[in-house]
């Protein structure tokens, strides 16, 4: 059965954005560290799953990035990865995918996620990734339909801002399985104890 692999960065703690979605905290700029990450998710995913807004927001870098003749090779490759994976898309909003590769689920509520995350990992296929967005991903985890973390730890406290586990209202057992220092982060690797 393909897994659902949750991949983010979080502060110490505990927020994976500032309290208006902000992301300028997060390390970016290590190429070892991506190399390490990247290649590591690369083997085993081979779908995307998002959120609205994180895919509108993705719909507008991604392909201008894999584009760009100054954008350094290890992204524009990823970039291209982006493009030519297939994405699904989560919403009750969105009319439409345009993105190349796209893919729209109408979702209404809970139930309906749950069905169609449920579908997907039946599939024949490679493991999903999901990068979120924030309130995708609270969800997913909300629901236990994650079955493994990859956190990009940062050192930085936040003090306020959004919370990946927000919404859990009974103790979620994980086990880590792999962890590895970089200057300055800590990547870690947790499986789903459900």
């Amino acid at each position: 059965m393909r897994k659902i692999i949750l991949f983010m960065h979080m502060s110490l703690d505990g927020f994976i954005a500032g309290p208006n979605g902000e992301l300028d905290w997060a390390t970016k700029t290590d190429d070892v560290m991506g190399k390490y990450l990247i290649t590591d998710l690369l083997n085993t995913t081979d779908t995307i799953l998002v959120g609205r807004v994180l895919y509108q927001g993705f719909e507008q870098a991604w392909p201008a990035m894999a584009s760009n003749p100054n954008s350094p090779k290890d992204l524009v490759d990823f970039a291209h990865w982006m493009e030519d994976t297939p994405k699904i898309v989560f919403s009750n909003t969105l009319e439409k995918v345009e993105w190349k590769n796209s893919k729209i689920i109408h979702v209404k509520d809970d139930n309906d996620i749950t069905k169609e995350i449920i579908r997907l990992k039946q599939e024949p296929g490679g493991d999903m990734v999901l990068f979120g967005g924030v309130k995708f991903a609270q969800t997913l985890v909300r629901l236990e339909l994650v079955d493994e973390y990859r956190f990009k730890l940062e050192p930085v406290v936040l003090g306020s801002g959004k919370s990946l586990f927000q919404d859990v209202k009974d103790k979620m057992k994980l086990k880590l399985v792999k962890s590895k220092v970089f200057d300055p982060v800590v990547t870690l690797y947790y499986k789903s104890g459900n």
